[in-house]
C-alpha cells in the first residue's frame, strides 16, 4: 500500500489539453506589455520634461528623447530576454532534477503522485491504480511532477525572442507618445503642456488596460499609473531647474 503522507508542498493547477499554453502566453505577452509600456511612457516623458527645464529648444529634445527611446528600447528588450531565458534554463535544470529522481527514487517520487491525487479525496485502489498509469510512462510522469508539484509550465523555446520584441516594442510606442508634441510644436512649452497632456491620458488609459489584466479596481490602476509617470516627471524636472 501506497504512503500518502504528504512529503513536499503541492500546488495543483488545473490542466487540460490546449487551453493553459494559450492562456500561459496571453498572460506573458500581457506582462511583456505591461513592463515595456509603462517605462516607455514615464521614463522618455520625464527626460523630455527635465531638459524642457533647462533648453528653450524643440529640436534637441526631440533628438535626446529618440536618443532614449533607442537605448530604453535595447535594453528593456535584452533584459526581457534574459528573464524569460531564464525561465527556461530553470524549467530545463528542474525538468533534468525530477527525470534523475523518478530514475533513482521511484518510490518517494510515486508517493509524491500519490500526495497530489489525495488531496483531491482519491484513496485505496483508485489511488494506486492513477499512480501506477502515471508511472508507467517516464516522460508522462516526470511532467505531471512538473506541472503539479512544482506548479511549473513548459515554456514556449521561442519566448525568448518573442518577450524581447514585445517589451522594446511597447517601450518604444509608449516613448513617443510624450515626444510626438516636441516634433510637431516649435514652442517647447506649449510642446510641454500637450505632451503633459497626452502623457497623462495614456497613463490613465494604460493604468486602466493593466487594471483589466490584474484584477485591479480599474480607477485605482489608472490612479497608480498616473502618479507614478507624474512623480518621475515631476523629478526630473525640478531636479533639472534647480541645477540650471
Amino acid at each position: 500500500m501506497l504512503n500518502a503522507a504528504p512529503m513536499k508542498r503541492v500546488v495543483p493547477i488545473d490542466y487540460h489539453a490546449e487551453q493553459p499554453e494559450q492562456h500561459f502566453s496571453a498572460a506573458l505577452a500581457v506582462r511583456d506589455v505591461v513592463i515595456g509600456m509603462s517605462d516607455g511612457l514615464t521614463v522618455p516623458f520625464a527626460l523630455a520634461a527635465g531638459i524642457t527645464g533647462a533648453i528653450a529648444s524643440t529640436h534637441t529634445v526631440v533628438i535626446a528623447g529618440i536618443a532614449e527611446i533607442v537605448a530604453g528600447s535595447i535594453a528593456m528588450g535584452f533584459g526581457g530576454y534574459l528573464a524569460a531565458q531564464t525561465d527556461i534554463d530553470r524549467y530545463v535544470t528542474e525538468y533534468r532534477r525530477e527525470a534523475h529522481e523518478a530514475e533513482h527514487m521511484p518510490d518517494q517520487e510515486r508517493n509524491e503522485v500519490a500526495t497530489v491525487f489525495a488531496e483531491y479525496g482519491i484513496e485505496g485502489a483508485q489511488l494506486e491504480a492513477l499512480v501506477d498509469h502515471i508511472a508507467s510512462d517516464r516522460d508522462r510522469w516526470v511532467d505531471f511532477m512538473m506541472r503539479f508539484e512544482l506548479g511549473m509550465e513548459k515554456p514556449n523555446p521561442r519566448q525568448a525572442p518573442i518577450s524581447a520584441i514585445t517589451i522594446g516594442g511597447s517601450y518604444a510606442v509608449g516613448g513617443l507618445i510624450p515626444l510626438f508634441p516636441y516634433v510637431t510644436m516649435p514652442d517647447v512649452g506649449s510642446a510641454l503642456a500637450l505632451s503633459t497632456a497626452c502623457t497623462a491620458v495614456a497613463l490613465l488609459t494604460f493604468g486602466v488596460f493593466k487594471a483589466h489584466f490584474t484584477g485591479m479596481p480599474p480607477l485605482r490602476g489608472a490612479f497608480q499609473t498616473l502618479l507614478t509617470g507624474g512623480l518621475a516627471a515631476a523629478a526630473a524636472f525640478g531636479l533639472t531647474r534647480l541645477v540650471h
